[in-house]
């Protein structure tokens, strides 16, 4: 009863002094989350997270708390984890909750900047031109800002062809290049036909262009059937009967 009578008369003097007693302004002070507490936890929590996702350098950046945010005070530490659906690279979320009985959970935007080496043009490239490993160099960057991909050694891209014109010094990406072609339609070509342990070598005429892997119609110089076969290498085509 006594306590009771202590609290209604300190509000009573926050309602006609405007500023509560050391006692109700402690209580009000404790009785919420410490907003620091969740960025310190979010944070070590996602440098962690990045060191362990990524190779070399990455930089972490938390959003912004509302300052309205009330959530009760948590009598245990608070944990943080990684929301189903939550990117390891860019603009993410990760989540911090109150283990206890009547915890609670929030989340906090983030992002999670990645630098590496990526594959770039050396100097101006042709639309149509074949890539060798001269033109290209690795530089760093940002790869949370190259959404669409990149190439982090030459191997895949020298000998590709260039969709495009690329300038100087922008980031390869596979939307780029493309493979070369290594048959064209009309063009005299190697049919190889292969039955068991049998491979027989023979002549026919593309009926399409090809790159390598790709699935193309020969029609055979001799019969006039027409077979499909898999592009394999320049101006040679692989068929199974």
């Amino acid at each position: 009863m006594l306590k009771t009578t202590f609290y209604c008369f300190s509000l009573l003097l926050v309602i006609l002094h405007g500023q509560a007693t050391p006692a109700v302004a402690a209580t009000a002070a404790t009785q919420w989350q410490d907003h620091a507490v969740i960025r310190q936890t979010a944070q070590t929590f996602l440098d962690a997270f990045a060191d362990n996702q990524h190779q070399g350098r990455s930089e972490v950046r938390l959003g912004q708390l509302d300052p309205r945010l009330r959530v009760k005070s948590c009598p245990l530490p608070v944990e943080a984890f990684m929301p189903p659906g939550s990117r390891s690279m860019g603009n993410t979320t990760v989540g911090i909750r109150c283990p206890d009985t009547d915890g609670w959970s929030i989340y906090v935007s983030a992002r999670i900047d990645v630098f590496g080496p990526v594959l770039v043009a050396r100097q101006p490239l042709a639309r149509g031109a074949v890539i060798q490993e001269t033109d290209l160099d690795l530089v760093e960057r940002n790869l949370a800002s190259l959404p669409y991909g990149y190439y982090q050694n030459s191997q895949p891209v020298a000998g590709m062809v260039t969709k495009r014109t690329i300038a100087a010094a922008v980031v390869i990406t596979p939307n780029m290049v493309q493979a070369p072609r290594l048959i064209q339609r009309g063009q005299r070509v190697t049919v190889i036909a292969e039955t068991g342990a049998l491979k027989i070598r023979t002549v026919g005429k593309a009926l399409s262009d090809g790159k390598s892997g790709d699935l193309v119609q020969v029609q055979a110089e001799g019969s006039k059937r027409v077979v499909d076969g898999i592009v394999v290498s320049q101006g040679v085509v692989k068929v199974t009967l």
